[in-house]
């Protein structure tokens, strides 16, 4: 078939597609700002740039018809680059553009030109033709009164439509031919076609994703114009290659092209398989993408994964007040020291976050951000404030974009700094209170406690905490030190170290009952001792620790007693103090944290006889907690229990009874024994505001163990061993903590009101 010599290309381009992946959960939209970073799949589609074919593109008999039935006029602009590349009957610009939709959309809008936009396609391109004509022949169509404006809605008839390999010869492979015309719309045999639709068949070709180009012929026949879409496969996929992924799992990526091997490679396909990859890395907040794609001879695929590696991290201290730099009374190295975020790691923004929380936890910032930046750019001149949305307010844009701006910058290095900015909270100070006591069920000031105390949050810049207190109440008075390294300095345990000394007077009516005549026994501890805790794993800790305890009984003169009015004895001993020294070891597993989720400690105090008058037993205690969600109401369910062994005072018996024990009886009046078990049931609801409603019911046992305990003072006092009660109340979620009202009903169908502060034990 001859050559139209008058056909020529005015312009070839390519550019490659970026369409942003999903928006992360963590505000960081890698795909549109950071479209660079993918610009390197364009190796995919190079062919379609240099190929030859493209240069012969031969639309000849086409256009041929095309202008014997159709005049064009065209715009002057049009005009003068027809006339500025030379002479022409007719004149054919093709233009091939890789640009994302909305981009095309506004370009193509400004030029007043239709075109075909296939989205959701970051390899794929979309072609556009345009047809132009020299000066002297729109002059004459011209003369002759065409009308310019129906040039592209000519249509010229079709015979035959084929998909051909790029020699012009039948596929090898039938199921491409197939996917090729299933993928056209407008091109079938004996059908009269625009220019534009020819075009758009084109698009939909490309678009299967299993050519790497497409070059629509026209020929003449003695049947018609046979229209023949000259394509080239993509290569069949043998292997897989990605470098620089250190965090993604094999598997994950095994999985996500295991579906492709020994299949031709559709780059609609793949470029699914690399948006779930940059998708698994933005759901876990991580700074990394696929940055290159190449496809070698023999169908090896290599991706490129960029991954941000923490290069520097830093801490910087803010004022209160002003939000400037300021020095920090805070060694960095305590504040280092708790952050899982090490240098060397890939960044994400979700451990960032787990680092924050823990850094609240020691107690001694008012509040902690991070800021995340390209290495080697500084923040001198943008102050970061105490809040996480006026830290972009500072940036002079929103957060979202900042986070955007990141998105981009830290691939140009590979490597983020991290700034921790952090608020400290004053030191410490004096502080005065009052709570009441659960061992006093009457008088006028029935268990009122006072309370005066001294903190310092911050001892020597370590996060060590001093806390000095006093609390007083009509009987009840606790006089306490404690100072608490939270990390022992040169240990990787994270274990913490509590030095305890206290001297306590609490009442015994808990074992023993009122004394007649108005006398009242005390219960006087002096202890001190050393406690070391430790996280275990997630949500479990254990304690251990070795205390002193000298203990006794006192009347209300403040004289030691050894017998109380029943003639039941008040020590283990017989004398008038009992000396122990224990050994306690504690774990526990506290969910969520939350007084509603599930909870379960277990501990275990031994006596250790090192001279002879010192107590030997072993006590076990256990509590478990669960919270179950019905509806808008929560049913939470605990249970306790313990038992000891061996030789201990009575006042340690374990008191069945009262406002955290069973309700509708006073405290210790269920029981008091070696053993014991208590469970619970609570049905809270909301009411209005922070008050809610609460129905419950309790019930303990001493399990038989009141008349082992030395004494016997429940048995002594008539106290029935078990019981139960139930009833209903409020709570109200108040600046002291949570405030519980309940009236309650025993088996013994007496009624009590309960007044407590906090939750119960």
């Amino acid at each position: 078939m001859p050559r139209n010599d008058d056909v020529r290309f005015t312009s070839s381009s390519l550019k490659i597609p970026l369409n942003p992946p999903k928006p992360s959960p963590f505000n960081f939209p890698f795909g549109s700002h950071i479209a660079k970073t993918r610009n390197s799949v364009a190796q995919l589609v190079d062919s379609v740039k240099t190929r030859p074919e493209f240069k012969q593109f031969n639309f000849s008999r086409f256009w041929n018809r095309l202008a014997e039935s159709t005049h064009f006029a065209f715009p002057s602009r049009d005009r003068r680059t027809a006339s500025s590349i030379g002479r022409s009957s007719l004149l054919c610009s093709a233009s091939l553009s890789l640009t994302r939709s909305a981009e095309s959309a506004q370009s193509e809008d400004k030029k007043n030109e239709r075109l075909l936009f296939i989205p959701k396609s970051a390899l794929l391109c979309s072609a556009s033709l345009a047809l132009t004509r020299a000066a002297d022949e729109s002059s004459s169509s011209s003369q002759k009164g065409l009308n310019p404006s129906r040039g592209d809605e000519e249509r010229v008839l079709i015979s035959e439509v084929l998909v051909r390999n790029k020699d012009g010869e039948e596929l090898e492979r039938k199921d491409l031919e197939m996917e090729a015309l299933q993928a056209l719309k407008a091109s079938r045999d004996n059908s009269a076609l625009t220019v534009r639709e020819v075009q758009e068949d084109v698009h939909r070709i490309i678009y299967s994703g299993y050519f790497q180009s497409c070059i629509p012929v026209a020929m003449d026949t003695r049947d018609g114009i046979r229209l023949v879409f000259q394509v080239e496969p993509n290569q069949e996929f043998q292997g897989l290659v990605c470098d620089g992924a250190n965090v993604l799992p094999a598997k994950f990526l095994e999985d996500a092209f295991r579906d492709g091997y020994g299949k031709v490679i559709n780059l609609r396909r793949l470029d699914e398989a690399i948006t779930s990859i940059n998708n698994w890395y933005s759901e876990r907040g991580f700074f990394a993408l696929v940055s290159d794609v190449e496809i070698f001879s023999g169908g090896i695929l290599r991706l490129q994964v960029s991954e941000a590696e923490v290069n520097n991290i830093s801490i910087r201290f803010l004022d209160r007040k002003t939000g400037e730099p300021t020095t920090g009374k805070t060694k960095p190295e305590t504040i280092l020291r708790q952050l899982t975020t090490k240098k060397g790691q890939v960044y994400s923004i979700l451990q960032a976050k787990r680092d924050v929380d823990t850094v609240l936890t020691m107690g001694i910032m008012e509040d902690v951000s991070i800021i995340p930046q390209p290495a080697g750019v500084t923040l001198e001149n943008k102050i970061a404030s105490k809040e996480s949305h006026m830290v972009a307010a500072a940036f002079g844009q929103t957060l979202q974009e900042y986070h955007y701006e990141m998105g981009c910058a830290w691939y140009d290095t590979g490597k983020v700094d991290m700034v921790m900015n952090v608020v400290e909270r004053p030191n410490g100070g004096f502080s005065a209170g009052g709570g009441i006591s659960s061992g006093i069920t009457s008088g006028p000031l029935s268990g009122l406690i006072g309370s005066f105390a001294y903190s310092h949050r911050n001892v020597f810049g370590r996060s060590q905490k001093l806390n000095i207190s006093l609390e007083r109440g009509q009987i009840d008075s606790i006089f306490r030190i404690n100072y608490t390294d939270p990390w022992i300095e040169g240990d990787d345990k994270r274990t913490s170290r509590t030095i305890m000394v206290q001297n306590s007077r609490t009442p015994g009516t808990l074992v023993h009952g009122d004394q007649p005549a108005g006398r009242s026994l005390t219960i006087g501890r002096v202890t001190a001792g050393i406690e070391f805790s430790q996280p275990i794993r997630p949500k479990w800790s254990g304690t251990s620790g070795l205390f002193f305890q000298h203990a006794g009984v006192y009347d209300e003169n403040g004289f030691p007693v050894i017998k109380d009015h029943l003639s039941s004895p008040l020590t283990a001993s017989g004398k008038i103090h009992d000396d122990m020294l224990l050994a306690k070891f504690e774990s526990v597993y506290t969910g969520s944290g939350d007084h509603g989720s599930s909870m379960f400690a277990v501990s275990m105090e031994q006596g250790l006889p090192v001279l002879s008058e010192w107590l030997s037993f072993n006590r076990v205690n256990a509590r478990a907690r669960k919270g179950v969600e019905i509806g808008p109401a929560r049913l939470l369910l605990s249970l306790s229990g313990g038992h000891v062994v061996g030789n201990f005072p009575p006042h340690e018996a374990f008191a069945i009874g009262g406002t955290n024990s069973v309700r509708g009886y006073e405290e210790g009046d269920v029981g008091s024994g070696r053993s014991y078990a208590v469970g619970s049931g609570e049905m809270s609801f909301p009411m209005l505001g922070p008050v809610e409603g609460v129905f419950f019911a309790d019930y303990g046992t001493d399990l038989g163990s009141g008349p082992t305990v030395p004494g016997d003072p429940a048995g002594a006092r008539l106290k029935p061993g078990s019981g139960y009660g139930y009833g209903f109340g409020i709570r109200v979620d108040s600046p002291l903590g949570p405030l519980r009202l309940e009236y309650a009903f025993n088996d013994k169908h007496a009624k009590r009101f309960h007044f407590g502060v906090g939750h119960r034990n």
